[in-house]
């Protein structure tokens, strides 16, 4: 745990630094996913469950069923993004004459996304989670000096190469979170249940 807090805290005080740590490392991305990115989100799942659950959030007061539906979104939107994410990036490597591994890959959305799971603890206030959005474009900084040590990809094509990438983190994480939210409405537990 304490190895784990330590580089969370390294990326995101000093990314650049972080990156070098990480970027020769052997762990496989289901590894990454269990030891590094299952503990980090389940900061913001656990705050976001009890701040729609128990706080609530202007006229929508406290909801149970609301927090354990954001809370259930946030996780599976995470994982199953970085996992999903880290699969486009991959292949997209060779479009970028960039060989990256999809171990790589996973790592690097994974890894970037530290700032804005740790500020997730700011969902446990409701009002507070537009500040977690910043921590998303810290994120976005700490995904671009990863981008280039991850990928091995040429100062030519890196600039092209990560764009593609952002598109593609931000566009997988928002359809996860629409096929979520639109499943869990259709079974009676999602917003539109709580009115």
């Amino acid at each position: 745990m304490e190895q784990l807090i330590n580089l969370a805290k390294k990326f995101i005080l000093q990314p650049k630094d972080a990156w070098e740590i990480v970027k020769d490392d052997t762990a496989t991305a289901q590894q990454h996913i269990m030891n590094y990115l299952i503990p980090l989100t389940l900061i913001p799942t656990i705050a976001t469950f009890i701040g729609h659950g128990f706080i609530g959030m202007g006229i929508v007061g406290p909801s149970i069923r609301w927090g354990l539906t954001e809370a259930v979104t946030i996780f599976i939107s995470m994982i199953l993004g970085v996992f999903v994410s880290g699969f486009i990036i991959q292949k997209l490597g060779p479009t970028f004459e960039a060989q990256v591994s999809f171990d790589k890959a996973v790592k690097l959305v994974g890894f970037a996304y530290t700032p804005m799971l740790v500020a997730g603890i700011l969902y446990i206030i409701p009002a507070l989670g537009m500040l977690v959005g910043l921590a998303g474009l810290y994120s976005l900084y700490v995904l671009y000096t990863g981008f280039k040590p991850m990928t091995g990809v040429s100062e030519e094509k890196s600039t092209g190469y990560f764009v593609v990438s952002l598109i593609v983190i931000i566009a997988v994480y928002i359809i996860i979170a629409i096929i979520l939210g639109g499943l869990f409405v259709t079974f009676g537990i999602g917003r539109a249940g709580l009115f």
